[in-house]
């Protein structure tokens, strides 16, 4: 058996960090072509030009919400952020944090009976920070609350 992981220092704050450096540089990259297009055409109105760049800063700001996902806990509990919602826990709340193989995101078991999925700490593209990020998790769940998950 694995000896116990010691709980990191609070707050702290796990969020997917090559994905997020990823989704804001194409974000960027995309307004920045879709920009110059619309300006380099000589065929297009200003109101079709507007409507390029308009589009553009849509298409970046759907990518800076996919790069939002985060999860900050302290000494109060633990604030999951996901794409669209947020939601505040207390540690009593939290029964169980899972990352399973072939799980896109790290789940918390909560003590009504349901799971939030925790996208904050996701093996997508860093699969061992993940792991590492999901275990300090667990430690501080498991120091806070004095249920072995």
């Amino acid at each position: 058996m694995p000896e116990p992981l010691d709980p990191p220092a609070l707050p702290v704050t796990f969020r997917p960090g090559r994905t997020r450096v990823i989704l804001h540089a194409l974000g960027a990259a995309c307004f920045v072509v879709i920009t110059v297009i619309a300006l380099v055409l000589d065929t297009m109105s200003p109101a079709e030009r507007t409507s390029f760049v308009f589009t553009a800063a849509l298409f970046w700001g759907v990518l800076g919400l996919l790069a939002r996902p985060k999860v900050v806990a302290d000494e109060d509990g633990v604030t999951v952020v996901n794409i669209a919602r947020s939601r505040r826990l207390a540690w009593a709340e939290i029964v169980q944090v899972n990352l399973r193989p072939g799980d896109p995101w790290v789940f918390l078991n909560l003590t009504d009976g349901t799971s939030l999925a925790a996208m904050g700490i996701q093996p997508g593209i860093a699969r061992q920070s993940a792991i590492r990020d999901a275990k300090a998790l667990r430690a501080l769940t498991e120091s806070r609350t004095g249920v072995q998950g």
